[in-house]
Formats: structure tokens, sequence, C-alpha cells
């Protein structure tokens, strides 16, 4: 059945049969994007459907790839509508059968799609409820639903189900307002922390994945990769590979690949692929790209400007001139990028590892020049994204080669694949230069961040004189490699841009604590009239059980707090430090969040639990060894991700906001990862870590040299 965005109600119900629908406006959910209204002039889409058996059929163009969302998005409609969670079916990501969406990314789900979601679901809820009250015959004020039945108020023997009611019904219902939602002190369902509903196909094995998918007469292919980013390809020779049995050549343009219907049989042809390419001057590297970023980041533009920062110069008591830097980080997520491709009576059908079903779809069919309405993607299961799965180039192509070979196509990356391909997160320089007045306030900031663009770089301390500029986050231009801002392509990676900007303000508001001899949070608390933030630090010094002090102070903790995504951030952490070898052994870290309503806790938690986990890897140890474009790091053997052994003892605080709709929560708690560890590190050691990652070598140099000077 399709129920493509802007399908007609009449011909959605030809396709459903009937029953009860509920469509919403586009305009409200996607009125920024002008391909949506160009592409979908009609101006709904499906969002659930109530069937004559009581099942309701939740349609979400968001994707699942760990972060809960098939089971909250699911809690959401059970709370609005008044029907037992068992009873949703959850159909996610499938460009056919869902409504529009741009992508799942950003802590948008929650925060973003979850209202139209829910109000989708209260207004199919309004409409059931009208429907009873004629069958029953009594005013709707007295009836209640539970469990998808109606009854009425104190005579329960008199209902109806959702199911009775959706009998021969041909209604639908358009979201053009507002609808009306339950109080969280009504929930039932939100609030509460059930079974995942992809639990058991996951603990089984029998959840399906994009490599999991198999088409009758489907070839696998293995691609023609060049040895490093911007090299070009001078000689080729084939022979070797057609001679093997089975195979399929391709050569088409800059695509040239294996196809066979052993996915091993096509990994030996393209061994026997013999290529020589011209390769550019190899010009910067790890070490050398922070120059280079600033160099070719162009011009900085304000994003905050206010006061005289020039008087705030003279008359500061302290000044405070730093710069930090953070390398490129790959996403390593534990599913590599694939896809598989079948075009079938003019349909393309893409089964797809990916973030974005409908921007992919789109690209899709401008490459292979078919009209959109004619191309599917359907997304499984994802096994990790982190916005590294947001431009899908595995189903490119695989579309590509599936319309060259005329035949089912699966491409799959090899982990080799995945590191030589990412849209990496870009290494950044910030340059600040603060100041403090006699009484230990804030009282000068100037903030230039270059590539890591200005998630995060606002500040929300209370600073009279700001000023405030970003520059250079860029794309690789293979055409103008020399002059690019990166070597390579770099995209958005779990928080983009806020990891960096929070480490550089968290730790440059430390230095300054410091040297007004003064305790990390009574400093922050000092220059913070936001009461939000008041309440989720003192909330985080209540769990850590936080002594006030002056740093370095020999403890080993450390304090950053942040706001991404809506949600209201304080981290602490207790570190231990090996001052011989540099190792940095994080014991203990308690996250606060105000996040507004939790619409799961557990789910939150997790997300909090696995957003600090990760971001040990880029406090630690990831960053990508490269020369110019080549990637010298194409596995986990040299590129060093969290061990469980890394792990701390990790306690969450969800700090109650019943009065703020549900804010984000992927990404929050990794933005300050970074800046409580090297504040933890500084209080331990007394060296301050001015680059990500603090590997055990750059610590101990920094300890080394923190006492070199005595």
């Amino acid at each position: 059945m399709s129920t493509s965005p802007g399908m007609s109600r009449r011909t959605f119900f030809k396709l459903a049969g009937g029953g009860i629908v509920v469509f919403v406006g586009l305009g409200p959910l996607a009125a920024h994007s002008q391909d949506a209204k160009r592409l979908y002039p009609e101006d709904f889409n499906a969002y659930l459907v109530i069937g004559e058996n009581g099942r309701v059929t939740v349609f979400s163009g968001k994707i699942e790839m760990g972060q809960g969302v098939l089971t909250s998005q699911a809690q959401m409609v059970a709370e609005e509508l008044g029907v037992e969670l068992a009873s949703i079916d959850m159909v996610l990501g499938d460009t056919d059968r869902c409504p529009w969406d741009m992508g799942t990314f950003g802590s948008l789900t929650t925060r973003m799609f979850g209202p139209a979601l829910r109000a989708a679901a209260a207004k199919a809820r309004v409409a059931l409820m009208t429907l009873a009250a004629k069958k029953l015959d009594v005013p709707g004020e007295k009836l209640v639903v539970k469990g998808g039945i109606v009854y009425v108020a104190g005579e329960p023997n008199r209902n109806v189900s959702y199911g009775e009611l959706s009998k021969g019904a041909r209604i639908a219902q358009v979201v053009d307002q507002k609808a009306v939602l339950r109080a969280a002190s009504e929930f039932r369902v939100m609030g509460g922390s059930p079974t995942r509903l992809d639990a058991l196909e996951k603990v089984t094995g029998a959840a399906k994945y994009a490599a999991d998918i198999r088409i009758p007469g489907m070839l696998y292919a293995r691609i023609l990769r060049p040895p490093m980013h911007g090299a070009t390809l001078s000689q080729l020779d084939t022979v070797g590979a057609e001679k093997l049995p089975g195979i399929t050549l391709v050569k088409r343009g800059d695509l040239v690949a294996v196809l066979h219907a052993d996915p091993e049989a096509a990994g030996v042809a393209l061994g026997r692929i013999k290529a020589d390419w011209h390769l550019p001057e190899a010009n910067v590297n790890q070490e050398s790209i922070f120059t280079h970023i600033v160099k070719h980041s162009g011009e900085l533009k304000n994003i905050v400007n206010r006061g005289d920062l020039a008087a705030a110069r003279v008359g500061a008591a302290r000044l405070f001139e730093t710069s930090y830097h953070k390398g490129y980080v790959a996403h390593a997520a534990i599913e590599p990028h694939a896809a598989v491709a079948e075009i079938k009576g003019g349909k393309v059908t893409v089964w797809a590892s990916t973030q974005t079903p409908f921007p992919t779809r789109d690209r899709l069919a401008k490459i292979l020049g078919v009209d959109p309405k004619n191309v599917r993607v359907i997304t499984p299961f994802v096994g990790g994204g982190f916005g590294g799965k947001s431009e899908s180039g595995q189903a490119i192509e695989a579309a590509r080669l599936a319309q060259i070979a005329g035949k089912p196509v699966q491409v799959a990356w090899t982990r080799s694949e995945e590191f030589f391909n990412d849209t990496f997160d870009p290494a950044a320089v910030v340059k600040i230069v603060s100041g403090i007045d006699h009484d230990g306030r804030i009282s000068l900031w100037d903030y230039s961040v270059y590539a890591a663009g200005e998630r995060g770089a606002t500040s929300f301390y209370d600073i009279p004189n700001a000023w405030i500029r970003s520059a250079g986050r860029t794309s690789y231009d293979p055409a103008a490699a020399e002059t690019s801002v990166h070597p390579f392509s770099v995209g958005p990676w779990r928080a983009p841009g806020a990891n960096m900007n929070v480490f550089a303000t968290e730790s440059q508001i430390d230095i300054m604590a410091s040297a007004a001899g003064s305790d990390p949070l009574a400093f922050r608390l000092r220059n913070l009239t936001d009461s939000r933030m008041h309440r989720v630090l003192q909330a985080a010094a209540a769990a850590f059980g936080w002594k006030a002090a002056a740093t370095p102070s020999g403890r080993g903790f450390g304090l950053a707090c942040s706001i991404d995504a809506g949600t209201y951030v304080a981290t602490m952490a207790e570190v231990k430090v090996d001052p011989a070898n540099g190792k940095v052994k994080v014991l203990r870290i308690v996250c606060a969040q105000d996040m507004g309503i939790v619409v799961n806790p557990d789910g939150a938690k997790m997300q909090i639990e696995g957003g600090i986990t990760m971001g040990l890897g880029y406090v630690l140890t990831e960053e990508l060894r490269f020369r110019g474009g080549e990637i010298l790091d194409r596995n986990f053997d040299s590129y060093d991700i969290p061990r469980f052994s890394w792990v701390p003892r990790i306690e969450t605080v969800l700090v109650k906001n019943d009065n703020l709709a549900p804010q984000g929560g992927g990404e929050p708690s990794i933005t300050t990862t970074g800046a409580v560890i090297a504040n933890a590190v500084f209080d331990a050691t007394g060296a301050r870590m001015f680059r990500l990652p603090m590997t055990t070598e750059r610590v101990r140099q920094a300890i080394a040299a923190k006492n070199a000077k005595g």
C-alpha cells in the first residue's frame, strides 16, 4: 500500500479501505522546506490509521537507529489516543508509506516531530469520542476512554471499542491547528519505561538491517576505490577480473565495480583489477591542519556583538588568551553503510541504512533520471548513525549499479571503506580572549571558532561585553584541494560543533575560576542568572556530593555545563591521572539534565549514558591520522574507540520540568564530556589540556611542561 506524502484523501482511502485516518498539514511540520512544497503540492500527509481490528498504525518518516524512537513515538500516540502500547504498529522511514520528513538528526524527533504526532493522535481521539457519543447516545463529556474502549462514566457496561467505531468508517481528520494535548499529570503511558518494541528482535538476532536484505537474483558489488581523496584514475586493467566466471564488470564514468552472485567471488575479482592513479600532493596532516584551517576558513561572521570590548580589555583585572584544537573524528558506527537496490516495472526500490530516507530518495531520482514518485526508499533498522548516515552514498552506488546491470544489487561497505568514505567530524580551532573584573565576574568574551560551526558557540553566562564569531565549516572541494578548508569530506557528528565549542568555552570558564581563586561551581553560579541552569547545576552537585574548593585541588574533580537541543546539561566527573605515563582513568561521572517532559525515563538515561560513553572516545583517543587526502586509519586496530574497561560509573539525574514540552535527548550529554574531563585533569594535575583528544602522550607532556615551570 502506497501512502506517499501529498496523496489525496480519496486515493488514500481507496488503498486503505476505510477506517479513521488522521492527516496533518504539511505546512506546520515542514514550512521551511521549499522542496517539500514543490514535490508535494497537496497539503497533507497521513500520520495514523485506526483500523476495524482496533489496531493503530503509525506512519513516521523518522528512523530507528538505536535511540529508541520506535518505542517513544508509540508511547506518545498511545497516550494521546488512549490505547494500549501493544495495539500500535509502527511504520518508519518508508518513503511510500510515511509522511515527508527531512531526516533523523539533531535530537529533533521528540521535540519537533513529537508535537505533530501527539496532535494527530489527539485529533483521532476527538473523532472517535464523537462517534462513540452518537453510538451510545450520551453527551461527549460523559465519556472516558481506556485501552481503546470508550465507556460511559459510571456505567462500564455501556461501552464501545475503537475497532467497532472504525468498522465501515471512512473518516478523515486534518490536524491544521494546535490540538489539546494531555497534561503530564494525566499521563499513563508517557513518563513510563516499557520494554522497547524492538528489544526481542534485536536480542534474538531477528532484526533486519540493510545488509540482511536478500532479493532473488541479487548480485553483490565490490567497488574500486582510489588510494586517497582527490586521486584520479590514469590507467585501468580489468582483464584479470573479467576472466573470472560469473563476473559482471561495470565501468561507467567514475564508477568501476565488479558484480557477482557470491560476495567473496566479487572480492576476488576486485583484487584482480590493476589501476594506476594520479595522486594529488599531500600538503596537510593531523598536525599542520590547524594552521591550514585558520588560513582558509574565510571571513569570520558575527554571531553575537554586544558591549565595548576595547574598554573591557582596558578595565579587566585579568586577561586570558588561549587557543583550543580538535582533530577529525570518525563516526565508527557498529553497522557499516549498506544498501540493496532493485528496479522493477519502472519502480526503483532501495533498502538503505540511512538517516535521511526522503532526501536520499530525491537524490536517487535526480541521479537516475526518474520521477521521485517512482523511487521508494525503505529504511530497516539502522545500526548507529550519529550523523554519518545522512549522505547515503552506498544507496546511490547500489541504485546506479542496479540500473546499469538490470539486476538487484547490494553494496555493503567494508570497515576500510567505511573509514575512507566517512564524512568526518571536522578538525577545528577556537581562539578566546576573556577577562574578569576585580569582583571575579566575567567582563569580556572575545570568541572566534574556525570549522566547528555555531552550535554551542553562544554563551549563556552573563557577560556584558561579548563578541562571538564563526568561520569555515565548509565541505571538501576536490577541484580546489589546496585551498579547501578540509582535505576530505566532513559532516555532522553527534551534536556537531557543540563538542568543540563546549570544550573550549567550559575550559576557559575553569581557567578564569582558577585564576580568581574560586570554586568552579561557585564561579559559574556567580556569573549566571538563568534559573533553569542554576537548578541543573545544583542537582548535579547534590548527586555528585560536590565540595567547594579552588582548583587545582588534587582531587581530580571536574565540572562543565551546556545547553543543547533545548536541554540543559550539567556534568561532573572524577578522574585519576598517572603522571608518569599520562593515562587518564575516568572513575565517575554524574550528569544532570532538564529536558522538559520525559517521554521514556529509561530511554532518556540510556541516551545520556550512551552520549557520555561515546564522548570518552573523542576526549581520550579518537583522532584520524591522515596525509593529505590519504586516510591512514582504516580499522579499529589503529583507530581507538571506547572500550568497556574505560566506562566509569555513570549516574543520571533527570531534573523534573513538566511545564516544558519534551526536548532533545540524543546529543546533549556528549557536549560536556570533553570539557568535564579536561577540567578534572587540571584539578588532578594542574596541567591544562588545550587539544582533543587528550592522548596519554599529550597529558604526559602537559604535566611535564607544568612541572618544568614550577
